[in-house]
């Protein structure tokens, strides 16, 4: 019997137009093919999937494009859930969450929308996080620029 993933959106949090099957998979540990369900409550995302069954704050999830971008709301929900959780940034997830799409965009305008994106959340991100994603953005630059002009 094949699993399907089922999304049910059962009310209207701000965040909630962040939570997308991948984030969702960098954070739980899991691959994305292995999540079944995901139902949006009021305050909370239930998750199931292969071998598990997690509750999940809105505030870890981390802005993506093809949505409406982050507010100045949005910012005040993410700091509110570090100073919650005692930490000084938001989990260490979102920057490799931002690694993958990056090392995923097929083009440089998708590439530059995505560092743009990252950009307005950089205070939220760790100094560490904030250089993987650097990095990989000029490598991705470099690579689509060369396959868009290749040298013969």
């Amino acid at each position: 019997m094949k699993a399907t993933m089922e999304n049910k959106y059962t009310s209207t949090n701000p965040l909630g137009r962040f939570v997308t099957r991948d984030a969702l998979s960098f954070h739980l540990g899991i691959k994305s093919d292995n999540i079944y369900k995901i139902s949006c409550w009021k305050y909370v995302i239930h998750v199931v999937g292969k071998g598990k069954s997690r509750f999940v704050s809105y505030a870890d999830m981390p802005p993506v494009l093809g949505v409406e971008p982050p507010r100045k709301g949005d910012f005040a929900k993410w700091r509110k859930r570090i100073k919650t959780r005692k930490q000084k940034y938001v989990p260490k997830f979102w920057a490799q969450f931002y690694v993958k799409q990056i090392e995923d965009s097929n083009s440089v305008e998708t590439l530059l929308n995505w560092k743009s994106l990252v950009s307005q959340c950089k205070s939220l991100i760790s100094l560490e996080g904030v250089k993987k994603i650097d990095q990989a953005v000029t490598a991705r630059k470099l690579k689509l620029e060369e396959v868009s002009n290749p040298s013969y």
